[in-house]
């Protein structure tokens, strides 16, 4: 399994530029702290990963949805969608202040709106909100991607974490 990411360059309008020392961090963070870990090696493989942005406390990714995120309906696995929620947020706070260590989980807050299915580009987007002494608390958006450009919203999360070091 390849641990190289591609990395491309694309923002919205209001964010920061693309730091892309930045992104060498995370995607070492990718490869070596957050592959350690069997549930994100299943799911969320770097070799799958494509970060497009990285800026201070932001990152966004996209990837294909494959057999492991799908329900037995075919749609994309609620828990496969909250552990989405996980990843970005725990990126997102080590895109604010280069910390490898992203804290655990305290809460878990997540929105289902919309299905996708097999083979659906999706982007994910992590967003650190505030990162204090003892609690980082962010917020997750997960959109289809069609030609290109988000598409509809599949899934809209938040996620509190103790990061005290």
């Amino acid at each position: 399994m390849s641990t190289e990411l591609t990395t491309q360059a694309t923002s919205q309008p209001t964010d920061p530029a693309h730091d892309p020392a930045l992104a060498s961090h995370i995607s070492h963070v990718l490869e070596t702290r957050l592959s350690a870990s069997p549930i994100y090696v299943l799911l969320l493989p770097p070799s799958s990963i494509t970060l497009t942005h990285v800026s201070k406390g932001l990152i966004r990714a996209r990837l294909t949805l494959t057999a492991a995120h799908l329900n037995s309906s075919g749609s994309l696995h609620g828990g496969a969608a909250a552990t989405m929620v996980d990843w970005a947020g725990g990126l997102a706070i080590a895109a604010w202040d280069g910390r490898e260590r992203t804290g655990v989980s305290v809460e878990i807050a997540t929105s289902y709106l919309a299905g996708a299915g097999l083979g659906t580009e999706i982007e994910i987007e992590g967003r650190a909100e505030r990162v204090g002494g003892n609690l980082a608390w962010t917020s997750v958006g997960i959109w289809e991607v069609k030609e290109g450009r988000r598409g509809k919203t599949l899934v809209l999360g938040k996620h509190t974490k103790f990061v005290r070091q």
